[in-house]
């Protein structure tokens, strides 16, 4: 014990995933933006590369509250039977900077990605809309499924993702949860109100060009300047909004890359998530809305304080 501060809380994966729904995720993401925090001022995420993989340190503070996560990135693991992302998450107190909890790194993110889409959802995806087409088949495309489904009105889902096996295992889920889900093609496109990208892709998924001028597509795959899951034509005819126009501008390939070809220029992003939750942006009329975000520090925050207030509340409920 020290001073008032316990030990400090451990929250595993089933405990993160418990004690928050994604809607509630997303309520956290979107109040830390209306109460004023402004993630352009948010830290750049340090990378560490290594023989396996990556290692990626993401700290931030606000509201009282600080911490970090330290995740790994081993593309290896899934062969082995291990997961892709590993790591942990240490929530602060903001003014003594002692620990408060540790909770599981690669659940809080497949907690904080579909909330954040989520939120872009709320602001973007058309109210009726009824067709999402997932592209992959791991825990984030779980995650970016229930979570559209908590907000628009879908009843049709089509799952793409390059083993057949996988791609089946998510439609069957979808169905379910009560859809018509099944497996697809990139063409499928073509018909989608909602197109997520939830995939470790480095080029395009599919042609930006056929995609309806109505739909909403998010991209959350990448966070590398050269790696891109949408292509140029997607981002050119696109609506674009970003987390934040510092991050964009480091790790935004989806973004970038077009813009190295000439396709777009600089002022192409036409808002930040703030603006939209806000009001100071709103969807363009006639044309693709797009999300790329590439996940920052303040979102796992966010979500993090939010599961420690939920299990503070729960251990209180017990006592």
């Amino acid at each position: 014990m020290n001073a008032g501060f316990p030990a400090p809380r451990h929250l595993d994966a089933a405990d993160v995933a418990r004690l928050l729904t994604p809607s509630a995720a997303a309520d956290a993401v979107e109040a830390a933006l209306l109460d004023g925090l402004d993630p352009e001022e948010g830290p750049p995420r340090t990378q560490v590369f290594l023989p396996s993989g990556q290692l990626l340190l993401m700290p931030a503070a606000a509201g009282g509250l600080a911490g970090v996560k330290i995740a790994g990135v081993a593309p290896a693991n899934p062969a082995r039977g291990l997961p892709r992302i590993t790591g942990g998450y240490l929530l602060l107190d903001g003014a003594t900077l002692m620990p408060l909890a540790l909770l599981d790194a690669p659940a809080l993110t497949a907690l904080r990605t579909p909330a954040v889409s989520a939120v872009a959802l709320r602001h973007l995806a058309a109210p009726d809309a009824r067709h999402a087409v997932i592209f992959g088949a791991g825990p984030q495309a779980y995650g970016h499924l229930e979570a559209a489904l908590a907000q628009r009105p879908l009843t049709r889902i089509t799952v793409v993702s390059r083993r057949a096996e996988n791609a089946e295992a998510l439609a069957a889920h979808a169905r379910s949860l009560g859809t018509d889900a099944r497996t697809g093609t990139p063409d499928d496109v073509a018909g989608a109100d909602l197109v997520l990208c939830c995939t470790t892709s480095r080029e395009p998924l599919f042609d930006g060009g056929p995609v309806p001028g109505h739909a909403a597509v998010i991209a959350v795959g990448s966070h590398e300047p050269d790696a891109r899951e949408t292509d140029t034509a997607l981002v050119r005819r696109s609506a674009v909004y970003v987390e934040a126009r510092t991050a964009a501008r480091r790790e935004a390939g989806d973004i970038l890359l077009p813009e190295a070809e000439g396709a777009v220029g600089p002022d192409h992003i036409r808002g930040t998530l703030a603006d939209l939750v806000t009001g100071r942006a709103r969807p363009a009329p006639g044309c693709p809305q797009l999300f790329k975000s590439v996940g920052m520090a303040w979102e796992d925050l966010a979500v993090a304080a939010a599961v420690h207030s939920a299990a503070t509340t729960e251990e209180g409920r017990e006592t």
